[in-house]
This record gives C-alpha cells, sequence and structure tokens, in this order.
C-alpha cells in the first residue's frame, strides 16, 4: 500500500483550498480545484518533490477552475471533470467569471468522468460521487486508501454550499450529502472548496443544515 499524503495551498482573491494528494512512494500527485496562482500551484509541487498527475475540479466555478489551463501547460497533467459540468466550463456567465473576474474564462476539459466511475493517477484510486446541488454537475472525488473525500463546495465545516447560483438547488444539495457522502465512513476526511477540513461523523452530529 503507497504512502498517501494531503496538503493544500489557499489561492485566489476567494480563497479556494488547492488541495493536493500525494503518492509519497512515487512521488507523484493529483490537484484538486487550482483556481487561481497556477505558477505557484507548480512551484508548490517542485517544493514537494512531486510530479502533478491530474487536475480535477469539483465543479465549474471560476474561482475553482481559473488556474487550470494554466497548470495544464506548466504539468501536460489532464484536466478531469463531470461529464454534467461541460457546459458550465464553457460559459462565462454561469460559471461567474464575468461577474467575478471581469473577463471571460473558459476550461476545455481532457476527460469526461461519469458518477461511479473509478479513476487510478499516479496509483491512487478515486471514486467519482455526482453530488449536484451547488452546481448541476458538481462531484467529490473519494480516496478510500486516503480515507477522504474532496468535496468541493457541496459540504463545509459546520455548512453547506450555496444554492442560489445558475443551476444550484437546496434540496438537492442536501439530498446529495444525505445520500452519497454521508454513506461514507464515519472517520472520512472531508477536504472542502474553502475553511477547515472535518469529518463525515462530526458532520452527521452537528452540521445545522442536514
Amino acid at each position: 500500500m503507497s504512502k498517501i499524503s494531503v496538503t493544500s495551498l489557499t489561492v485566489g482573491n476567494l480563497s479556494v483550498n488547492c488541495w493536493f494528494l500525494m503518492n509519497e512512494d512515487t512521488k507523484e500527485a493529483c490537484v484538486f480545484d487550482p483556481g487561481d496562482e497556477a505558477e505557484r500551484i507548480q512551484a508548490f509541487a517542485e517544493k514537494k518533490g512531486v510530479v502533478v498527475r491530474g487536475i480535477l475540479l469539483t465543479h465549474g466555478h471560476v474561482d475553482h477552475i481559473g488556474g487550470a489551463e494554466r497548470l495544464r501547460e506548466l504539468t501536460g497533467a489532464k484536466i478531469y471533470v463531470l461529464r454534467e459540468e461541460e457546459t458550465m466550463l464553457l460559459d462565462g456567465k454561469t460559471n461567474l467569471s464575468v461577474f467575478i473576474n471581469r473577463k471571460v474564462i473558459t476550461v476545455e476539459a481532457d476527460e469526461f468522468l461519469q458518477d461511479g466511475q473509478e479513476i487510478t493517477l499516479g496509483g491512487m484510486t478515486l471514486k467519482v460521487c455526482h453530488t449536484p446541488g451547488h452546481t448541476p454537475g458538481g462531484c467529490s472525488y473519494y480516496c478510500k486508501e486516503a480515507g477522504c473525500v474532496f468535496a468541493g463546495d457541496t459540504l463545509f465545516q459546520t455548512s453547506v454550499g450555496r444554492s442560489d447560483f445558475p443551476g444550484g438547488s437546496m434540496s438537492q444539495l442536501v439530498r446529495s450529502i444525505r445520500e452519497t457522502l454521508f454513506l461514507l465512513p464515519d472517520e472520512t476526511k472531508v477536504y472542502a472548496g474553502h475553511g477547515e477540513e472535518t469529518t463525515i461523523g462530526y458532520e452527521k452530529k452537528y452540521n445545522p443544515f442536514l
């Protein structure tokens, strides 16, 4: 079994957590939600001594995708996202870039994923979980070996993602958490798009939205 570690950088004006899932044995990494500052993300990877093998997006909002294209150029890694999020990646209004960045920012994915699919990158296996509600194609990535899930803006420490953006639905968001994320083991660490990490068990007990 590989030794796997997790760390993060906070990037961009909206303080997005850009997560690194790193295989310490092979010195390879997956990067989740490179929302900005691609050069800084790559420099961080080099400092850690890892090669980026995959760029995984939890959803298509610009604060999570803004550095993806540039990071792909720097690393040669492919960009992965759930198929249902393709439209948002290519639309400057629904991905909010025209409002937040005052310009259109789009991303073309290399590979589209499906709910329930398992992918292996850098010797690490991730299960793709469709968790809509914040966006229609929002997803979370569960790494059983590392005992963690990268939840994007679906679930936060004692909070949940916003549902008032285009394509959002609070009822769908709550259902995604209850029927998908809450089925994971209680000790599973939750690495969210913003804020502090938490666990599934803690959120079951203390999250007032659920």
